[in-house]
């Protein structure tokens, strides 16, 4: 046993121990035991009884929570163990939220812990209350979504907009306006929120700045503002195929909006950042400030997964006007799009306090590949994995009619070109692509 998240050891009872019980408390539930130390060691331990007595009297006393205090043997010596469940609400130790994380203590301050009340009182940002009045409404916004949701919303038709906000949980029953009104149906939301608005740049390097667009207005502009950024320094060519002309745009505009969209449903409007947007030449990366939600790791993104939208209401808008589909499909739809039209599969980061997704144009061109020193074979396995989404060792056999010896050394070079990377180990090796940066 060792001391991890919900695991703390103690040689002795300290009332400062009581930041790790309220921590526990805040967390997901723990267990301190007191008369081990750091190595796991039991030490002697002294006026057991009393200890019984006053470390639950003092729990109770100053963080109104009532753990389970008992005596246990480890290691031939009895020790005292202290179980403290996981609280419903916020748990203060004079004046202050303190949390697990790892097998530290860590009080929270400032965004983090409005964000941890907010979870604890079952409340979201979007739908707290803002001194603001009708008037200041952008009704041109309001009946372009009007016209977008009629679909999925057919009663909106004759509806006034007082009716349509009290359904969409826009304003409270003695009408308040919610936060998630403001962003969505205000002129300008950033007299509220200085920072709700995003950022798009074309670089040439992390340095070299060629261009800034500065996207502000409620979230409906800001959303047309920053496609309209990114497309501008894009490259776009014409397929005909019978007698249609297709645009085809160095990534999948679709996949862009949804990332776009992304960001705006899922930032922390307590964050001071941005959403930022840079276009560089072979690459284009969207962030937005907020956490993952508990509930869902980078990983699990890129599956079907249930969706915990970090502010509700405006996804619900965003839904009804058909911006977004099925909630939770929105990741897996970008790498589908993505893998259509042969790229690498978008990367998602959780990086600088916030969320990242990077677009990775093809740079896996025969053209490029040979300039690089690849042989045909290789160049033929890279198409193969392009194609097919990973190559075995078999595979690279059977397309080149070489040998096992041969397939393995020409498929490591590529692995060490940082062309290709190995997945799995024995019988289940594969290759797939490496997306490089450069």
């Amino acid at each position: 046993m060792r001391e991890e998240q919900d695991i703390e050891f103690k040689k002795e009872w300290r009332n400062e121990h009581l930041k790790t019980i309220a921590g526990f408390a805040n967390t997901e539930g723990g267990v301190m035991y007191i008369g081990i130390d750091d190595n796991g060691r039991t030490v002697a331990l002294s006026n057991i009884k009393k200890l019984l007595e006053d470390i639950p009297n003092t729990i109770r006393n100053k963080l109104q929570i009532t753990p389970s205090v008992k005596i246990e043997e480890k290691d031939g010596r009895e020790v005292i163990e202290i179980t403290v469940n996981s609280s419903d609400f916020p748990i203060f130790l004079d004046g202050k939220i303190y949390i697990r994380s790892g097998s530290t203590t860590q009080e929270v301050k400032g965004s983090e812990l409005t964000n941890f009340l907010l979870e604890k009182t079952g409340k979201t940002w979007d739908s707290l209350t803002v001194d603001a009045t009708f008037d200041d409404l952008d009704l041109e916004t309001f009946e372009y979504f009007k016209g977008l949701a009629i679909d999925r919303l057919p009663e909106i038709k004759n509806a006034s907009y007082k009716t349509i906000f009290k359904n969409l949980e826009l304003i409270t029953n003695d009408e308040k306006l919610t936060r998630a009104l403001i962003l969505l149906f205000v002129k300008k939301p950033q007299t509220f929120f200085i920072t709700a608005q995003g950022r798009a740049g074309r670089f040439k390097t992390p340095t070299e700045i060629l261009d800034t667009v500065i996207a502000d207005g409620n979230l409906f502009k800001q959303l047309d503002t920053l496609m309209d950024a990114i497309k501008k320094h894009l490259n776009v060519k014409f397929e005909i195929k019978g007698i249609e002309r297709k645009d085809v745009w160095d990534y999948p505009l679709e996949a862009l909006r949804e990332a776009v969209i992304n960001a705006l449903i899922h930032k922390d409007y307590l964050s001071t950042a941005e959403i930022q947007i840079k276009i560089y030449d072979d690459r284009l990366w969207i962030w937005n400030p907020g956490k993952l939600p508990k509930q869902l790791t980078i990983e699990s993104l890129k599956t079907e997964h249930s969706s915990f939208p970090k502010n509700p209401l405006i996804a619900s808008v965003f839904y009804y006007a058909g911006f977004i589909e099925r909630w939770g499909s929105g990741i897996k739809r970008m790498i589908d799009l993505c893998k259509a039209q042969k790229l690498p599969e978008p990367e998602f980061k959780e990086e600088f306090g916030g969320i990242s997704v990077y677009f990775h144009k093809d740079i896996y061109t025969e053209e490029y590949l040979r300039k690089l020193g690849l042989n045909e074979r290789q160049i033929k396995a890279v198409m193969y994995v392009k194609e097919k989404g990973k190559i075995t060792n078999k595979e690279y056999q059977d397309i080149n009619d070489v040998s096992n010896k041969t397939a393995y050394l020409e498929l490591s070079n590529t692995v060490e070109r940082a062309i290709l990377k190995v997945e799995g180990k024995g019988k289940s090796t594969i290759y797939t692509l490496k997306v490089t940066k450069r």
